[in-house]
This record gives C-alpha cells, structure tokens and sequence, in this order.
C-alpha cells in the first residue's frame, strides 16, 4: 500500500489526466445519452467485501464479480479512481483499481483513460505482487497476478513473478519439511536419551544389589568366623584367668576434606566397616552408607585404611573383628 501512495505523490499530473479524461468521457457518455435515449437508472454502488467467516472465497469472487458487472462504465471509472486514492491498487479482491478499470475495458474496450491507467500502474502492481510473494502469502499473489495477466498478458514481468512465487513455494515447501525432520530427530534425540537414563538407573540398581549381597555374605562370614572364634575359645580355655580385651586405636590419620566438597560447601558423614586383624591393621574397609552418597566415600576409606590398633584379644589371643566407624565432615563454623 505504502508503493501506491507514492505512486500518487511521484504522478499528480498522471492523476491529474486521468481524472480529466473521466470527467470527459463522463461529459461526452452523458450527452450521448442525452441525444439517443434517457439515461438507464444506475446500479446502488455496494461497498466490496472480502472473504469472511463462512462464506467461500469463490462465493465471494461471484459477488463481487456480480457487482462489478452491475455498475456503469462511469461508475466503475469513478470507484477506480477512489481505490486509486485509497491506496488498493490490486487489492483487496473485488474492490481495487485494477479490477474496476479491467471491468471497463470489458463493457468498453476502447476506453483510452482505463487502457492509460492500467498501463502506468502495471509497474507500481508488479511491486505490490512481488511484496505479497515475500510475505508468502501465495494465494493472494496468484489472484494479484491474474490480475495483472487480464491487464497485459505479454509484459515480461509476469513471467519474472511467476518464477518468484514458483521459488517461493518450492521454498516455502522445503522449509516445512526442513522443520519436520528436526522435529522427528528431535524427538528421536529424546527418546534416546530418555532410553540411556534408564539404562544408567537399571545398572545403578544392579550394582547396589550386588553389593548390598556381597555386604551380606562379608556379614555372614564374619560371623560364621565369630562363631568359630567363640567355640574355640570356649575349647581352650581353663581355669586361670585369661585376658579379653576389644580393639583399642593407637593411631588414627583424620579423613581429608575432598576439595571440590569443600569449595561447594557441602558436608556429610560416611559409615565406615572394616576389620581390624590380629596384627592390629585395618583391611576390608567399604562403606556401608554415606550422606551424600559418594562425595566422601573415598576419603573416608583412605583415612580409616591407615589407622592402628592393638588387636582385640580373646582368651589371651589376638583376634580379628570387624568394627564400624561413622567419620563425619563438617566445615569449620558450620555447627
């Protein structure tokens, strides 16, 4: 529309002349028909509307087409003239300058102002029709085109806009499909990862049941030692006093504060189980929970592998036992 209004402002005098020559065939259609025959009542000139809610837009076409046929040569010249002015060169269909100066042509083919006016606003429609494409909206460039074919269907410029609109919907079309694919590999990428997740989830659970079995079984055998331990202590021993004793820590290294923890500002404690054997060092050390998990399973280990004990006696004899140590780390002036 913004093209129209300065095809107005850059051509007065090209407006000028052709609102000379349609007040002269105006002057000249109504003496004619003055001398021949009274003048046939004139069609109510009906404002055009454009496709709406629930009406085709061939319906619409037809009305319009109804319309345009209804109206006098000088009535088509005069709404020609305000569609110029109102800036609707080849649009909205039905009611702009190109279909009312078209319409003429047909009741009046030699009409010189209409020929006049198409051919000098043929170049300011091709520019519209070319801004239509770019918005893609292809539809409405079709009919645009039409338009301008029915004005002078051998301007190589029609062929120019052909091939654009051409271009633009093979683009257009593309694009979407572009667009499609990303989406389906977008959502391939999603299902795939959501796929990976599980499958992390499932072997974590696997390897927390296996060693939630092998913590078992340690427990187990412990124990079955223990018990072995007490009946043979129970075959041994006599009536003098033999010494029983637990195993009492001689040197302890504290655990390390892991640095990323530290720098994160996180604290937490590790249950620790480990045995202490008959020459008082520590082995089997394993974490039997943590909170959070992981973070200082192992510096806890390290710190606990280190510490010295003197060995637990039973009836006099050092013995291995199993013991259990909650290590905790807390940053200083955190409670």
């Amino acid at each position: 529309m913004a093209i129209e209004s300065a095809f107005l402002r850059a051509h007065p005098r090209l407006v000028a002349s052709v609102v000379v020559v349609l007040l002269s065939a105006a002057l000249a259609g109504c003496s004619s028909s003055h001398r021949s025959a009274p003048p046939a009542a004139k069609a109510p000139i009906v404002p055009a509307k454009t496709a709406s809610a629930g009406i085709p837009p061939a319906a619409v076409a037809l009305k319009a087409a109804d319309r345009l046929a209804a109206m006098s040569v000088d009535q088509l010249m005069d709404q020609a003239q305000k569609a110029l002015q109102g800036n609707r060169l080849v649009a909205p269909a039905g009611d702009n300058a190109f279909e009312y100066y078209l319409e003429v042509l047909r009741k009046s083919p030699h009409n010189r102002a209409a020929q006049s006016a198409l051919r000098e606003t043929f170049p300011y429609g091709a520019q519209i029709v070319d801004q239509t494409i770019h918005k893609k909206n292809f539809a409405e460039a079709q009919r645009e085109i039409g338009l301008l074919a029915k004005a002078d269907p051998t301007d190589y410029t029609l062929t120019i806009l052909r091939s654009k609109l051409d271009a633009a919907r093979t683009l257009a079309a593309q694009q979407q499909k572009t667009k499609q694919g990303a989406a389906q590999t977008q959502t391939a990428a999603a299902a795939a990862q959501a796929q990976q997740v599980e499958q992390k989830q499932l072997a974590a659970a696997a390897q927390k049941q296996e060693l939630e079995q092998a913590v078992a079984a340690a427990a187990a055998k412990q124990q079955q030692e223990q018990r072995a331990a007490a009946t043979r202590a129970a075959a041994v021993k006599t009536a003098t006093h033999i010494e029983n004793r637990k195993a009492q820590m001689v040197h302890m290294v504290p655990a390390k504060y892991p640095l990323r923890a530290a720098r994160r500002g996180e604290q937490g404690w590790v249950d620790v189980e480990f045995t202490v054997n008959p020459d008082g060092s520590v082995s089997n050390v394993h974490v039997t929970d943590s909170k959070p998990r992981y973070v200082f399973d192992r510096a806890a280990i390290d710190a606990v592998s280190r510490w010295r004990f003197k060995p637990a006696l039973i009836n006099g004899q050092p013995t291995a036992v199993v013991l259990k140590r909650q290590i905790e780390f807390k940053l200083s002036g955190n409670g």
